[in-house]
């Protein structure tokens, strides 16, 4: 019998073998055992259902379609879908965010679901809307993320003291539309905001997000076998997209966003230059005035 998945990582392996990766470059980029997904790619052909049919039905259907492979109920599960229920009993407070409701759930859960599967069960279970669609896009669109080589900065007002910030860039390979954000460093928190902050830009959602080996989002950054951090993972699933991994040192992977990188440090690095930046903010208000003219010269 197959390791048993949850239904998050079932619909990961058919939206990565939808695009046609190899079983084993799945196993990779999932970090899932190869027999794994054998047995469950097997499976699917089996079905009397497409690949793109079974990413249509419910967490119920799907599971009833793979009895005993998934995990739709266990003590896990059951207990996020408590802490639901008793979350939406208790009286709303102002200011309340998931984000906040998700700490208490960490610090009580024996084994608690990262914040994005949080997210992502909430909002399956009371029916909400993401408030995002798909990009009009062809087959294999994709949306490249890098960190610029040459780093930002602000200063304290308070001391005096320069902070590096690093840069954050986003492409959209087709149009060549950019995006561009300063943030504190490059751990996994800042990828995500960022490239969530990206999607939020394009007004959209692309099929795949391609990562050039970013020591953030790869655990084990292989010139063929790349595996992607799970949270980040976790991400691209919430928002209905996959991440791949750009082979290692092919220079076609990377020449679009290097070369996205290069038009910022003469676009937005270079009028900002002379200019005294206190915060993040006011440093990211500027990037997004000179952002505006960098697209419209595409």
């Amino acid at each position: 019998m197959a390791h048993i998945l949850d239904l998050m990582e079932l619909k990961q392996i058919l939206r990565l073998h939808m695009d046609g990766l190899s079983n084993r470059r799945i196993s990779d980029t999932l970090g899932i055992h190869r027999n794994t997904i054998n047995s469950y790619v097997s499976q699917f052909k089996a079905s009397k259902h497409g690949i793109e049919e079974l990413l249509k039905l419910s967490d119920y259907e799907l599971a009833q379609l793979f009895p005993g492979h998934t995990t739709i109920k266990n003590p896990r599960f059951d207990e996020l879908m408590q802490f639901f229920t008793n979350m939406h009993a208790e009286p709303n407070h102002p200011g309340f965010t998931l984000l906040h409701h998700y700490s208490e759930y960490k610090s009580s859960a024996k084994e608690p679901y990262s914040y994005t599967q949080f997210v992502e069960h909430y909002r399956r279970k009371y029916s909400k809307e993401k408030g995002s669609m798909k990009l009009p896009h062809k087959p294999g669109h994709e949306l490249y993320i890098d960190f610029a080589g040459k780093k930002l900065k602000i200063v304290d007002k308070h001391t005096g003291e320069i902070q590096a910030v690093e840069v954050f860039v986003a492409i959209l390979p087709c149009s060549q539309y950019t995006y561009v954000e300063a943030c504190p460093d490059q751990t996994m928190e800042s990828l995500i905001k960022c490239t969530a902050n990206a999607l939020s830009y394009f007004g959209g959602v692309p099929q795949a997000i391609v990562s050039y080996n970013l020591k953030s989002a790869v655990t084990k950054a292989s010139k063929y076998e790349p595996r992607i951090n799970r949270s980040f993972l976790d991400f691209a699933s919430h928002y209905n997209s996959v991440v791949n991994p750009a082979r290692g040192y092919a220079p076609q992977d990377k020449a679009l966003v290097e070369n996205a990188v290069n038009l910022s440090y003469r676009r937005i690095y270079s009028p900002i230059r002379n200019m005294t930046f206190f915060s993040l903010d006011d440093l990211n208000k500027e990037i997004q005035k000179h952002l505006v003219g960098y697209n419209n010269m595409l």
